[in-house]
């Protein structure tokens, strides 16, 4: 029979989860009770997501900014380098809270006219009246404030990140603008690298220039401080705010939960069912700018079902060029035949232009983040069925 709905995907309800809790236990039975409520049939080649702080908190992986100097203390001998942090309360501003409780002096080197992720230090239309080289050109915090003003508001949060960051320093930071890296070694020789997705990059850089310490935000709190919380790949890396004086980190084991999640989905519905964790979806506000992905990866853990790319031909294309000249019904069913008989490995192909060459859990984990949502909607567990369905599918 012909199937006339494609992908779905569905915000599932659960309970507020606290720290210690089941929460194998808890996403099945909020399945359970979604598809029942729903009346909602269960395939094979579903996936099940849930949300990465969900997962962090069942498992109590926090950390306090005491533990967060205690590491930085012990890492650092003197004067702190901060490259490249991005400008963001939930994410940076509690991390700071810790570094600058070691009561080292600080450097912070920004990036402009924006950090990583594309949050604005500046209007861009008044850099480029400056004629100011980017690449080249260093500016101190005087030169900011004498050109930018006194007071740069972010346009989406209102706030002033360089007077913020200053400010959670205590007077005991100071503030410089560069592009090149190797700028923070005019000011100490310990480094600590703030990027998420240059990180390696910048590390090799400033080691091969000569830096005493480099270290990146994954080597602070990649192992337990006096009972903390910890991450061993990531360190704070994915972290983001619980209260002024503790954070949230990246879940640990997830390989473990999302193989338990799915052993109890496939003996309750005898469905193979994949599993994931997803964080940050990988995508770009076009009027903001500000790419969404502050975390280290999309998805730090997800079944082995769920490795891999997709494997498209690009309908569009396809339909426009030999197709073209056949009737409606006789394309459709040619198109069918086609993707019945596509071959296992599509890449480099004409007919496959305009597909999208991403592994398919940053795929699905930005169609997850959009779904969920990051305010009330309560919903950090989605069911997604027929991604991978295709139009020559039926049931």
């Amino acid at each position: 029979m012909q199937r006339y709905i494609g992908t779905v995907a569905r915000g599932i309800r659960t309970p507020i989860v606290k720290s210690g809790d089941n929460l194998v236990d808890i996403v099945v039975d909020s399945i359970e009770k979604a598809v029942e409520s729903e009346n909602i049939t269960m395939r094979d080649k579903d996936v099940v997501a849930v949300t990465e702080s969900l997962v962090a908190r069942a498992q109590n992986n926090y950390v306090e900014t005491d533990e967060i100097a205690e590491d930085i203390k012990r890492k650092f001998d003197k004067e702190i380098g901060i490259v490249f942090p991005i400008l963001s309360r939930n994410r940076f501003s509690t991390i700071l809270r810790g570094i600058a409780k070691s009561g080292k002096k600080i450097h912070i080197l920004f990036s402009y006219p924006s950090d990583e992720v594309g949050n604005s230090l500046m209007d861009p239309n008044l850099l480029y009246e400056t004629k100011i080289n980017t690449f080249t050109e260093v500016l101190e915090e005087e030169d900011y404030r004498r050109i930018f003003g006194e007071e740069v508001k972010h346009q989406f949060t209102g706030i002033d990140y360089v007077k913020l960051y200053k400010d959670i320093c205590g007077g005991n930071a100071e503030i410089h603008f560069s592009n090149d890296p190797k700028t923070i070694l005019n000011y100490t020789d310990e480094v600590l690298v703030c990027s998420t997705h240059t990180r390696f990059a910048l590390k090799r850089l400033l080691k091969d220039e000569g830096a005493k310490t480099v270290l990146g935000l994954d080597d602070i709190m990649n192992e337990s401080i006096n009972g903390s919380g910890y991450n061993e790949e990531y360190g704070l890396l994915g972290s983001n705010f619980a209260s002024e004086t503790k954070l949230k980190l990246f879940p640990r084991d997830g390989e473990v939960f999302v193989k338990e999640v799915q052993k109890k989905l496939i003996d309750k519905y005898n469905k193979q069912i994949e599993v994931m964790i997803y964080g940050d979806g990988a995508f770009k506000d076009p009027v903001g700018h500000i790419w969404e992905l502050a975390d280290p990866v999309v998805s730090p853990a997800h079944t082995e079902g769920l490795v891999g790319t997709p494997n498209e031909l690009k309908i569009k294309y396809i339909a426009d060029t030999d197709l073209k000249d056949l009737d409606s019904e006789s394309a459709t069913q040619a198109m069918k035949e086609r993707i019945s008989h596509k071959d296992n490995n599509l890449v480099g192909r004409n007919e496959t232009l305009g597909t999208t060459p991403r592994r398919i859990t940053d795929l699905l984990g930005s169609l997850c983040d959009l779904t969920s949502g990051s305010g009330d909607k309560g919903t950090p567990v989605v069911l997604i069925q027929g991604y991978f369905d295709n139009f020559a599918s039926e049931y």
